[in-house]
């Protein structure tokens, strides 16, 4: 008696009778059943503890100390006398038409806050990919109010057919706020016109679409928009690779694979070359005079994009555009 009470204690369930523990390789299977209590006929409400046969379910539950858990309950199915209803008895830590407890779902919505994927979580909780999937599915929120900063932007996914959906954050606080299915300007404008606080929010971060900015100007009038620092650096980085593919195509073939595999060693941040990568990169600028002007733009930006406040940035961008002009790059022209 004493072994069953420490299981119990063990398992954090209440109400319920161990009649049995055990450990198979891998996995802890533990035998119980609900105390036996009356209960409320849900079709005419009369009280009943009159039984009318059980069934033993098989129900998967947290891991126990590197352990597949079990749970083996036998449930009790009773019969109400007056309307002859047949019923379950209620299983508080079992939700209806499942066969995981509800813990083991907190903990599957919990895991999906790592970032692992699918697979992993489903294998540390003892269940299938579908079924975490599945779980996370019946995850409904709504995001009620807006932030002061808010940044939207687009990834490739699979939601509904759709290629691609948007996310917005809070950068602020680090937070995501919603991943809506698809980007499609009159979705968002449906989406953001429920919001009654459009007008506290003050800053929009987001890339340079078109598109996203006809919105944010139409449904956010008071925001200032924000380049996103990424697609801004971005815009620079395409313009010194076009340079470097235009070069590379006048050199002889040996020379132009060497320059394409260097590729990341010329986009590379200058404070992170080693020694002899700074070397190769000289060799390499030394045979183009317009391959090094590309280069000493991409730096400088990079100078812009770090400083430390708008003063030291102006100066900084200031000193952008006059090298900008002096070089005479057309690849530059639409940055």
């Amino acid at each position: 008696m004493l072994y069953k009470d420490y299981t119990r204690e063990f398992i954090g369930f209440e109400d319920v009778t161990v009649t049995f523990a055990e450990r198979k390789d891998n996995q802890f299977h533990i035998h119980m059943k609900m105390k036996r209590k009356a209960h409320k006929c849900p079709r005419c409400g009369r009280t009943t503890e009159k039984i009318h046969d059980y069934r033993e379910q098989r129900i998967k539950d947290i891991s126990s100390f590197g352990s597949y858990t079990f749970i083996h309950l036998r449930k009790r199915r009773y019969v109400c006398p007056s309307c002859n209803k047949r019923f379950y008895e209620e299983i508080p830590f079992l939700p209806r038409y499942h066969r995981v407890t509800s813990r083991l779902i907190a903990f599957i919505i919990n895991s999906f806050r790592e970032v692992v994927s699918v697979k992993h979580l489903a294998r540390l909780a003892n269940v299938s990919p579908t079924t975490a999937v599945r779980v996370f599915d019946h995850i409904k929120y709504s995001n009620k109010t807006l932030p002061r900063v808010l940044s939207i932007d687009e990834f490739r996914g699979n939601a509904d057919g759709e290629k691609f959906q948007c996310i917005l954050t809070d950068p602020e606080n680090r937070k995501v706020l919603d991943i809506l299915p698809n980007r499609k300007s009159e979705d968002l404008y449906r989406y953001f016109s429920q919001f009654k606080d459009r007008n506290n929010v003050k800053y929009v971060v987001m890339d340079m679409s078109g598109p996203y900015r006809s919105l944010v100007k139409t449904v956010f009038p008071r925001a200032q928009i924000i380049a996103d620092k990424y697609h801004v650096v971005r815009q620079v980085a395409w313009a010194f690779e076009n340079v470097r593919k235009a070069e590379q195509k006048k050199f002889h073939e040996q020379r132009r694979k060497y320059f394409k595999r260097s590729r990341k060693l010329l986009l590379k941040h200058p404070d992170k070359l080693t020694p002899d990568e700074v070397d190769q990169v000289e060799s390499m600028l030394r045979i183009s005079e317009r391959l090094r002007q590309a280069y000493v733009l991409k730096n400088e930006f990079y100078k812009v994009m770090d400083s430390k406040n708008s003063y030291e940035a102006k100066q900084r961008l200031a000193r952008w555009n006059m090298l900008f002009y002096g070089y005479n790059l057309p690849e530059f022209n639409d940055c």
